[in-house]
């Protein structure tokens, strides 16, 4: 029986070779990408930017009409709604972003107005749903919610970028570090230039990116870690080149066969799941292309050569061995 090989064995891509182009047209996607999210803004969703959740229990059905409920709701003119299953298959949260108004005063008469019309309108296409409770988040608290989550996202990179400096060398902290501002930047340029909603979903999404980016880093470092201490003759842009061949039937398998479900996820799954599903294929597109040509080839301009792994011998303990005739 022959196996199917995504990879053959023994591949000899020469990834370096255009490792400056490659670093060009990343750097100058970086600077795209921030330039999209401070000229365009995010699409905050109601997470950040404070709603209404209201919470609903449809008594006569099994299950609730989460597609009809969103459409009934949608044309109101509100916006999308965000709904959600919680609890039994027949409970949902619905949540609505705050409306625009020149005082809270306003604001708030237009967000009652808003759940007395959802709420009408839900018990008029579905007889017999309960009304469970109205929650309102302020844009205040939301704000600050954001900032957390901005916040959360940078010690996890600069703690991660800790850790690769503490098990190898300072170089590949650096340069996981890069790999990771590179992935989570293209990722908010995406959404910046799309407009697709931003909420805690995709927080979380960003935060799974950072994961499976590092775990496909250090993969390939450790990789490079062993040649470089079994190649010691050899020039370290063609280790370099042989750690990702060798790395590299391993990463395609995983990165292909998680791409398809996400894919998947993104075209039959239902509509609340799309932007979470689209930001982590996304990154893992850019998260596998960074660990290449980012993580990589960065080791080169910091100097890492066959010797960063060779233990330094202390002068003292060598004029030990000399005088006892070991040297």
């Amino acid at each position: 029986m022959k196996l199917l090989k995504l990879v053959p064995d023994n591949t000899n891509i020469r990834f370096l070779r255009w490792r400056l182009p490659f670093y060009v047209v990343s750097v100058i996607l970086i600077a795209a990408s921030w330039a999209a999210v401070f000229a365009n803004g995010l699409n905050m969703g109601v997470d950040f930017v404070g709603g209404q959740m209201i919470r609903a229990t449809f008594t006569q059905d099994a299950e609730a009409p989460v597609p009809e409920l969103r459409a009934d709701i949608a044309k109101l003119g509100y916006g999308d709604p965000v709904i959600q299953r919680f609890g039994q298959p027949n409970e949902v949260s619905i949540r609505m972003r705050l409306p625009e108004a020149a005082s809270d005063t306003a604001a708030k008469d237009l967000a009652d107005q808003m759940t007395r019309s959802i709420t009408a309108e839900m018990q008029k296409s579905h007889p017999g749903v309960r009304i469970d409770g109205v929650d309102s988040v302020s844009g205040k608290v939301s704000g600050e919610l954001f900032q957390t989550g901005m916040l959360a996202l940078g010690a996890a990179m600069l703690a991660i970028s800790i850790y690769i400096w503490i098990r190898f060398e300072w170089q590949f902290g650096v340069g996981a570090l890069f790999a990771l501002v590179h992935d989570v930047s293209l990722t908010l340029g995406l959404f910046a230039v799309t407009q697709m909603e931003f909420d805690l979903n995709i927080v979380a999404a960003i935060l799974a990116i950072i994961g499976y980016s590092l775990n496909d880093t250090i993969v390939v470092y450790d990789r490079i870690r062993e040649n470089l201490k079994k190649f010691r003759k050899m020039p370290v842009d063609e280790i370099l080149d042989l750690s990702v061949n060798e790395t590299l039937s391993r990463t395609v398998m995983t990165s292909l066969l998680t791409l398809i479900v996400l894919v998947a996820l993104m075209f039959v799954g239902p509509a609340s799941t799309f932007g979470f599903a689209t930001a982590i294929a996304f990154g893992i597109f850019v998260g596998t292309y960074s660990s290449i040509y980012m993580a990589a080839p960065i080791l080169i301009w910091l100097r890492v050569t066959t010797n960063s792994f060779v233990p330094v011998e202390d002068p003292m303990d060598k004029q030990e061995k000399l005088i006892r005739g070991e040297g």
